[in-house]
């Protein structure tokens, strides 16, 4: 199960911001997770419900944020669309991923001293 080291990974992270801040406790966390990063929402809820124990996260709530799987030529910058060959249909280039394969920590709040 990865996404255990992924949230460990993750209140490190935010452990540092906070101390930083000087932060007493956090309340939020919002992450974006692609459609195609591999990791699972609800076994990521599970290990950061596990993990955030006896941290300054304890009654943080992990807010996830789904980020779709997009794809455009890397020629043209021609959109593709999802379920589509991934090849331009106008210049015939393969197409690259734009989103979707991401982890972001995108917003922490936290409550200063």
């Amino acid at each position: 199960m990865h996404e255990y080291s992924i949230v460990q990974a993750l209140l490190d992270r935010v452990a540092t911001e906070a101390r930083m801040h000087d932060a007493i406790s956090v309340h939020r966390i919002r992450v974006q997770i692609g459609e195609q990063s591999g990791v699972e929402s609800d076994l990521l809820e599970a290990a950061f419900e596990m993990a955030r124990t006896r941290t300054l996260c304890e009654n943080a709530t992990l807010e996830i944020v789904p980020v779709a799987a997009q794809w455009e030529c890397t020629t043209c910058g021609a959109q593709i669309a999802a379920g589509q060959i991934l090849r331009c249909s106008l210049c015939e280039t393969p197409a690259r991923m734009v989103s979707g394969d991401e982890i972001v920590l995108e917003r922490i709040e936290m409550e200063a001293a």
